[in-house]
């Protein structure tokens, strides 16, 4: 019988699988994708299947392939920030949600091992974009300004590597990273010895680089929209931009539009972090949107749709 972890490839959902594994190990298969790969739960079959956690993938998402490992007996942990809906009434599905805007899956799984390995939770709540709940929970680990740095670079560099409309774009596979780390106790340690760790720093400064050389193609006090060219430097780098341009505009929400083949885009969106809410809502008006209040997303948006999506995106943050 196999026990599946099926986990959000991004600095979130590998930092909370990494912080269960390294206080309760088990053999496991593996299942993740690229960031806004969340229809994950369907790939765990019934049949040969005992157990499942699942972390960081909303559970509303989720639940026509979670019902059948439910109904079958099948032990779940679900640990998640998103938006779940309903959550079922089962005696083997054990539920930990928090939507709260200041907290990430990371944050959750740190409170159920009783901080066993903090430094990982802080480094995926930085990852989220959550530097003020990172440096609030990192507070008892006593670290220099330098380290707590280092950690906020690590989970933003874990998250950056998450992004992209397939794993081509990404410089490693989710799951090949999560192994990667899996070694390490300590992210100092990591950040030191990991070859990993240089190879991310400097894509990202790459392509952020050419992410700040982009105008935007519609800005106010409220709200700013930005469209990037169909290029894989784009689809890398249009969340982690997002959170930079949050963290310098705060009163501000922001939506990255990356083209995509097929006349569309790949839409990342973040509430104002004076007020992280309405991400979620807004990109659900969407057919491929989903996400959490602070940030969210849309898989596809068609070009024809770019106007309805500009006005709902303005009437949504009052701009």
């Amino acid at each position: 019988m196999t026990h599946y972890d099926v986990f959000n490839g991004d600095a979130d959902g590998i930092c909370a699988l990494h912080q269960l594994r390294l206080a309760e190990p088990k053999d496991s298969t593996l299942v993740t994708g690229v960031k806004r790969d969340i229809n994950l739960v369907k790939q765990v079959p019934v049949e040969g299947t005992n157990s499942v956690t699942v972390l960081d993938i909303s559970m509303d998402k989720n639940r026509d392939a979670l019902l059948p490992l439910l109904e079958a007996g099948i032990d779940v942990q679900y640990c998640d920030h998103h938006f779940s809906g309903d959550i079922p009434a089962a005696k083997n599905l054990s539920a930990h949600i928090d939507t709260d805007a200041n907290t990430c899956t990371g944050l959750i799984v740190n409170q159920l091992l009783n901080s066993a390995h903090l430094a990982w939770a802080v480094t995926a709540a930085f990852g989220d974009n959550l530097f003020e709940s990172a440096a609030t929970a990192a507070k008892p680990l006593q670290l220099s300004d330098a380290q707590l740095e280092q950690l906020k670079t690590l989970g933003t560099l874990l998250n950056y590597n998450g992004y992209g409309s397939s794993l081509d774009d990404l410089f490693f596979a989710p799951a090949d990273l999560y192994e990667r780390v899996k070694p390490y106790t300590n992210p100092f340690d990591f950040i030191e010895n990991d070859k990993a760790f240089t190879e991310l720093n400097e894509g990202y400064n790459s392509d952020m680089q050419k992410a700040k050389s982009t105008k935007p193609f519609d800005a106010s006090d409220r709200t700013a929209l930005f469209i990037f060219p169909e290029d894989a430097f784009a689809r890398r780098v249009s969340g982690v931009y997002a959170n930079d341009l949050a963290q310098q505009n705060p009163a501000r929400a922001h939506a990255m539009l990356s083209t995509l083949p097929g006349d569309g885009y790949l839409v990342s969106v973040r509430a104002p972090l004076e007020n992280k809410t309405g991400a979620d809502e807004l990109c659900r008006q969407f057919e491929t949107g989903g996400g959490r209040k602070a940030a969210a997303g849309i898989n596809f948006l068609p070009a024809a749709e770019l106007d309805k999506f500009n006005a709902a995106f303005k009437n949504q943050f009052g701009a």
